[in-house]
């Protein structure tokens, strides 16, 4: 793919026009609501919570990142809620971590369980382990789970339940992906290609040259995965240096990606069905005084007709998990 860097538009549409929310969430349609939107018809966002009660059972370094929100009540026979949060701490020795909820409002328990993956993994030991995003496969009826541990590898579980996770197997490094010294913060989603037989793709930040958005296709998610050698958005029409945290967003019957810069404020570029253009749109959601200057990883999802967003808060060292609502 050409990977043309064309000046910032904006394009403001009513939130009326929206399609959709982001993909594989299976937590209902998107809402309409009554405001002006942003780029893409992305809603405002105002604070809601922090999204987990205190104490934890697993707190190692007092920082969490990367939140993913699962709707599970049309899974799984007997769920332990209807929500299930998966986040982690960053720094050594991480773990990748659950917490229950009956509402997207939370606020939400963590299980005494935590973590569900921890460092010592099967094959190896790792110094951490975090950025967990979870998918599901209903053809198999299994919950995969995408990691990082340590900075230079992607790793995939698998697990019935969503809270009990095996077969941990390595499927992206920089080895995969020429030029690369980090492949890492990976969220997997149903999305077809053109051309590439694929079901699943991924979209993962790629250090080179500054951190960018990069993008590889699978058949079933688990194995099979292929890489673009070409980043799929780059930093610099943003005017900034460094991308990471993306989401697959679609909308407006296109597709989008949507991440946070070096900034701390998180924007939105098309890429199309095809990841086939870069059209940088701009911010759509800029952190508050409690965010203490950073709004980043963004989870989406939606309850009644409501649409919430999951973000990580604070420096990358120091931040929290935080639940935002649309007005």
């Amino acid at each position: 793919m050409d990977t043309p860097h064309p000046s910032i538009r904006r394009r403001t549409v009513l939130l009326g026009a929206a399609a959709g929310v982001a993909t594989g969430l299976g937590l209902g349609p998107a809402a309409n609501a009554a405001t002006a939107a942003g780029p893409a018809g992305m809603p405002t966002y105002r604070y809601l919570r922090d999204a987990l009660s205190k104490p934890l059972s697993h707190n190692p370094t007092g920082e969490f990142i990367f939140p993913c929100i699962r709707g599970v009540y049309d899974k799984l026979s007997s769920p332990r809620a209807r929500y299930h949060l998966y986040y982690a701490p960053h720094e050594d020795p991480g773990g990748i971590c659950v917490a229950f909820a009956d509402s997207l409002n939370g606020p939400f328990d963590d299980y005494s369980g935590n973590p569900i993956i921890d460092n010592r993994l099967p094959t190896t030991t790792v110094s951490h382990v975090s950025s967990p995003h979870v998918t599901w496969d209903a053809a198999t009826r299994q919950f995969f789970c995408y990691f990082h541990g340590e900075n230079f590898t992607t790793r995939v579980a698998r697990s019935t339940d969503g809270v009990t996770f095996t077969d941990e197997t390595p499927i992206l490094s920089t080895r995969l992906v020429p030029g690369t010294s980090e492949t890492s913060y990976a969220r997997v989603f149903e999305h077809r290609l053109p051309g590439r037989n694929n079901k699943y793709v991924m979209i993962f930040m790629g250090v080179r040259n500054g951190r960018r958005i990069f993008y590889g296709w699978s058949p079933n998610g688990w194995d099979g995965w292929q890489f673009s050698a070409t980043p799929l958005v780059n930093p610099e029409p943003d005017g900034v240096t460094d991308i990471s945290g993306a989401t697959l967003v679609k909308r407006n019957g296109t597709t989008y990606v949507a991440y946070h810069g070096n900034d701390g404020r998180m924007r939105i570029t098309e890429v199309g069905d095809g990841f086939d253009r870069e059209t940088h749109l701009g911010v759509f959601h800029s952190p508050i005084a409690s965010d203490n200057g950073r709004a980043a990883a963004p989870s989406f999802g939606t309850m009644d007709g409501v649409e919430y967003m999951f973000y990580e808060a604070g420096p990358r060292l120091n931040a929290r998990i935080c639940i935002a609502r649309a007005v």
